[in-house]
């Protein structure tokens, strides 16, 4: 005789649909409309139903952050491409950060100890050491490079660079020349992700420089 389902499982939920449920609400309305009970009345159960899924609200609140990291696409890193590699990791994490600004809060106070996100950092390093990193710089330029990107985010990463100086475009040239030209020359510059892109490259030439000093 087969066994009884749980009221989760009458209910036809699955763990991957509280979190995607979760996801949109925390998007709609941000994470203080989030508890049980308004995510049980999104998905059509009662709350207590939703604890067959997820154990408290704390490790709903961590499945969120392991559901976001989930979007990031992890290229293979490879020994001799491994800022390239780095690079499009750096677009990807940006990406999911900006698909979904109310959530980054919690990815900036917990940590996604998950095995995906574990297994992503030890193929990282890996290839980080092959490509002549020691482990425990491996495991700096991981941490450094998130920590880069959610700093963008936090900061103002949505708005482009020409947003970020139009403070700047009426003050008093004679004054102040050398402001004034820089903020005309942004302004004339093209593409939203420059000054995120200028960063990340000169962050990865600082790299270069660790990898090959042997720091």
């Amino acid at each position: 005789m087969p066994a009884s389902r749980t009221r989760g499982q009458r209910a036809g939920l699955t763990r991957r649909a509280v979190f995607e449920a979760a996801m949109a609400l925390a998007d709609r309305e941000g994470l203080k409309a989030l508890s049980m009970r308004r995510l049980g009345s999104e998905l059509g159960v009662e709350a207590m139903t939703l604890y067959h899924h997820v154990s408290n609200k704390d490790a709903l609140l961590d499945g969120l952050v392991e559901q976001l990291l989930a979007e990031v696409v992890v290229s293979r890193l490879d020994g001799e491409s491994w800022q390239a590699g780095l690079r499009d990791y750096a677009h990807s994490l940006l990406a999911a950060l900006l698909a979904h600004p109310n959530v980054v809060p919690l990815v900036v106070s917990r940590p996604a100890v998950t095995s995906q996100n574990l297994r992503m950092m030890e193929d990282a390093l890996d290839a980080l050491r092959a490509a002549g990193f020691s482990l425990d710089v491996g495991l700096d330029v991981l941490h450094s490079l998130a920590g880069f990107v959610v700093g963008h985010v936090v900061t103002g990463g949505r708005r482009d660079a020409v947003e970020q100086v139009r403070h700047l475009s009426d003050v008093d040239a004679s004054e102040f020349p050398l402001l004034a030209e820089a903020a005309a020359r942004v302004e004339r510059r093209q593409g939203s992700n420059s000054r995120f892109d200028f960063a990340l490259d000169a962050m990865l030439a600082g790299l270069e420089v660790a990898r090959t000093s042997g720091r």
